[in-house]
């Protein structure tokens, strides 16, 4: 079985029999991989009325727990604290977050899923986690943990501890 990276590793090995393309073919791999994980994951979504960056954020306030402050909220899906900022006057807009002060610190403001916020991403998570197993439904249990196992070693490796 091939696929589209396999073409393009032909052609640089055509041109450039001296390299080594293993890692270039994982790299490839992995990006055009998380491109079409990307669209699916938007797909679905769209379902619910959501953009996938409005899940991450209402997704990572429900399984917090409680209120988390703009800073944790902001390194916990991986954004500057100016996106954030942005995405979260939209997510208040739609009623779906509310910001509140924290007592003792005027500076810092603390972000809480509202009831709309948690019921939208609990009717979301369910499907999605199906969904989830759909993408990777070609392998079987042993092969999704060997998988997920790898790509563990590979953020560790590349720094993505918390």
């Amino acid at each position: 079985m091939r696929d589209a990276v396999d073409d393009f590793l032909d052609q640089w090995a055509a041109r450039r029999s001296d390299l080594d393309l293993d890692a270039m073919g994982a790299v490839g791999r992995v990006l055009r991989l998380s491109r079409l994980v990307d669209a699916h994951l938007k797909e679905y979504f769209a379902q619910h009325g959501l953009e996938t960056w409005e899940f991450d954020v209402l997704a990572t306030l429900r399984r917090g727990g409680g209120p988390l402050t703009a800073k944790s909220l902001a390194e916990s899906v991986m954004i500057s604290s100016a996106a954030l900022t942005h995405r979260v006057d939209r997510l208040v807009a739609r009623g779906l977050v509310a910001r509140e002060s924290v007592p003792g610190d005027r500076r810092s403001l603390h972000i809480t899923l509202t009831d709309a916020g948690r019921d939208l991403v609990d009717a979301a998570v369910e499907g999605h986690v199906q969904n989830q197993r759909k993408l990777l439904s070609a392998l079987d249990g042993d092969d999704r943990a060997e998988f997920s196992r790898m790509l563990r070693t590979l953020l560790v490796s590349l720094g993505d501890t918390h």
